[in-house]
């Protein structure tokens, strides 16, 4: 089983790195969590979650993982000594979601996440944001490391023995930046969500509700003391969408389409509620550029 200890930290970029014992892991979600998620007042039904079984056994080499997500100041870093323009500051717009669904907002970016027409620029310690598959390769080219494979990604997360959350089984609100921080309560559907945020949009604009990275630290660590592993940010993966095994007779068919074309990204984001912030929750997106005010990244190093 892999072990956590201070000593394991070092000054590898403003964040640190964070050293993942190897380990043999059961990737994805045993059955008894899809029975649970089944079973809650939530919105997305039981196939939506079956691209995360069957468990499978996977070998994991020890690495070196980011403690925290990119923050924007890093990525400052970046840009500055290379003049990479991301993605979405090339084609002028990325995606935000409006009041009522995700739109193409001109002008959002990393720099400007809510889009040109919202006057919000992100503090220098916040995630950032708007980022597609080849703006985290490139940061990571530069810096020496790379993205994490999603076992590499779901050991630091959780350790060898299975937990729902970084922390364990037991949701906690305030260990995580999900949505059920803002709304001051355990919500449980998209109705809900809705519901608060047309009211937030309408006070604010969409500007993403990212906190500063280690902000929960360290009562939402995970067991290697990686930060921010549930909600602030979705993370991309170097691996593409797969099954773990043949397909389940109700896998949801939207999940086979997508499978062997899409990158897996994981920990959920401020934008999402405790059901899709679990450890071993898989979101999917086209590594051909799709970004959104929700999706950043962090990297890793071999060891």
């Amino acid at each position: 089983m892999a072990t956590y200890d201070e000593a394991t930290l070092s000054d590898v970029g403003t964040a640190g790195s964070v050293l993942v014992s190897g380990a043999a892991l059961w990737l994805g979600s045993p059955e008894w969590v899809i029975d649970w998620l089944a079973k809650q007042e939530q919105s997305l039904p039981a196939p939506w979650f079956r691209d995360e079984t069957p468990q499978t056994l996977v070998e994991v080499a020890p690495f070196l993982m980011d403690r925290h997500p990119v923050t924007v100041g890093r990525y400052t870093a970046f840009t500055e000594a290379t003049g990479y323009r991301t993605v979405a500051e090339r084609r002028g717009w990325s995606l935000v979601y409006g009041a009522d669904y995700w739109h193409q907002a001109p002008g959002a970016s990393w720099r400007r996440p809510a889009g040109q027409d919202v006057g919000y620029t992100p503090p220098p310690d916040h995630p950032v944001v708007h980022i597609a598959v080849e703006d985290a390769d490139a940061y990571a080219a530069w810096a020496g490391q790379r993205l994490p494979t999603e076992a590499e990604w779901e050991l630091a997360a959780r350790g060898g023995a299975y937990r729902m959350w970084p922390w364990g089984d037991q949701w906690s609100r305030e260990r995580a930046n999900t949505t059920e921080l803002w709304l001051g309560n355990a919500g449980n559907g998209l109705p809900d969500w809705r519901t608060w945020w047309k009211a937030r949009t309408h006070d604010r604009g969409p500007i993403p509700l990212t906190t500063p990275v280690g902000t929960f630290s360290p009562h939402g660590d995970s067991p290697f003391g990686v930060a921010d592993m549930a909600g602030n940010v979705y993370e991309w993966t170097a691996s593409p969408s797969r099954l773990y095994g043949p397909p389940s007779p109700d896998c949801d068919p939207t999940l086979l389409s997508v499978m062997g074309r899409f990158r897996v990204i994981r920990g959920g984001s401020w934008m999402n509620l405790r059901f899709q912030t679990r450890t071993s929750e898989r979101l999917h997106g086209d590594p051909t550029g799709w970004a959104c005010f929700a999706t950043g990244f962090r990297c890793v190093q071999d060891y």
